[in-house]
């Protein structure tokens, strides 16, 4: 069997107009792109902001506290044993809390710690008075005095 060419032209075919939905102008994929690697850039700058002013409020790394140990544990005390970051030859207030087994809060106290001239690191040990019997011991939080 054979075709014949003669009723098909050699230009693109011409569609019925609206029965097969509108047809794409040329350029729209590139315009897609565009758009979406600008809104992606959007997102990363925007990220990128907070990310900086929540480390800037939050994530201090020069004052950082450890706690090495607790012990001397009764039904009215225990004993902190931590470390603490500052800036060289610098002090800082930590907040040292005690909770029981059911996680309720036994003490809590604030405590300066001072670095001897140039060192960064402070360990010291730091006796907490309770209401009832501790079960662990923990440094919430290191910050300036100011």
């Amino acid at each position: 069997m054979t075709e014949t060419h003669a009723t098909i032209s050699p230009a693109a075919p011409e569609f019925p107009a609206g029965r097969y939905g509108r047809r794409r102008a040329p350029g729209g994929k590139r315009r897609r792109t565009l758009l979406a690697a600008l809104v992606l850039l959007a997102l990363v700058a925007t990220l990128t902001v907070i990310s900086f002013r929540l480390y800037r409020q939050y994530g201090d790394p020069v004052y950082d506290a450890q706690v090495i140990t607790y012990t001397d544990i009764t039904d009215k005390q225990l004993l902190v044993h931590f470390r603490v970051t500052v800036p060289p030859g610098g002090s800082a207030v930590c907040v040292l809390r005690a909770r029981d087994r059911a996680g309720a809060e036994v003490a809590r106290e604030q405590v300066t710690v001072n670095a001897a001239p140039g060192d960064r690191h402070v360990t010291t040990t730091h006796r907490l008075t309770t209401t009832a019997r501790p079960f662990i011991g923990e440094v919430l939080r290191c910050q300036s005095p100011s």
